[in-house]
């Protein structure tokens, strides 16, 4: 049995909100703030990672 990676998504802010995604079935809604010297940070509820675009394809 094989785990999924998390999901990572490319965003525009430095500052995102993560819910989890899935309604009901998500998690508590957490502000999270990406350091603009290494240009992503991970959710510590679904560890889903969030990368800023001007760093897409660097991390």
């Amino acid at each position: 049995m094989t785990t999924q990676a998390p999901e990572t998504k490319i965003v525009d802010n430095y500052r995102i909100a993560c819910d989890g995604g899935e309604g009901a079935l998500g998690h508590p809604r957490v502000w999270l703030q990406i350091p603009q010297d290494t240009g992503f940070v991970e959710c510590g509820y679904c560890d889903a990672r969030y990368v800023h675009r001007d760093f897409e394809g660097k991390v």
